[in-house]
């Protein structure tokens, strides 16, 4: 009795690489791919519409970024596991694509050899990522726990743009979703990393995340 095969749909800009995976899956026992589609715009309905098991989504698109189509389609389709392959190693765009609800990050040039064996990973409950991705995230969780007691004295305003970075946002949606300037946002994150004594978003919101949740500025 032959199995059912599990649905997938592809987010790649890259013709050739797009037409490579969806060979590959096309190929495969395990999966059916549902669409294929160059730019988040044309995936979002789509794959709205008729949500697959699985996506295949590059980060770095024209229009919509990966992270983008991501944050929009996760709480319509919660169901579906979401697995972004780029060409980008750098932390920040790790935590931004986990913080939109990503299962698993993969990097171009591991995917030939780990396309389907990630997939099976993440629809399994797994999240995979290439070790050089692990080891960043390992990195950034091993920073030092504030103690409990420990103030940032940070405003409210600076708590609202910490919690929309934890949730990925990216600085001009950050500015939008507050009603302020750009200039507004650089003036928060400054006053932000000065005061947790950070240099990165990633940091930021890993070392907020920690503090203990009675602490209060």
């Amino acid at each position: 009795m032959t199995s059912t095969k599990r649905t997938i749909a592809i987010v790649e800009d890259d013709s050739l690489l797009r037409e490579s995976f969806n060979e590959t899956l096309s190929s495969s026992d395990a999966w059916k791919v549902t669409g294929c589609y160059g730019r988040a715009e044309s995936a979002l309905p789509a794959i709205q519409e008729d949500p697959p098991d699985a996506c295949l989504v590059d980060i770095q698109l024209p229009g919509l970024s990966g992270i983008q189509l991501l944050r929009k389609l996760k709480p319509l389709c919660p169901a579906t596991q979401f697995l972004m392959v780029t060409v980008f190693e750098d932390a920040d765009r790790v935590f931004e694509a986990l913080a939109a609800g990503a299962s698993g990050y993969v990097l171009k040039r591991d995917i030939d050899e780990r396309l389907l064996e990630s997939l099976d990973d993440v629809v399994a409950g797994g999240s995979p990522m290439s070790s050089g991705i692990a080891r960043k995230v390992v990195q950034h969780f091993q920073m030092p726990v504030a103690e409990p007691d420990e103030d940032y004295h940070l405003t409210q305003r600076e708590k609202e743009t910490l919690d929309l970075l934890a949730k990925g946002y990216l600085y001009k949606e950050i500015a939008d979703e507050l009603g302020v300037r750009m200039e507004t946002v650089s003036f928060h994150l400054g006053n932000i990393y000065r005061k947790l004594h950070v240099r990165t978003r990633t940091e930021a919101v890993l070392k907020y995340m920690k503090r203990d949740p009675d602490t209060k500025s």
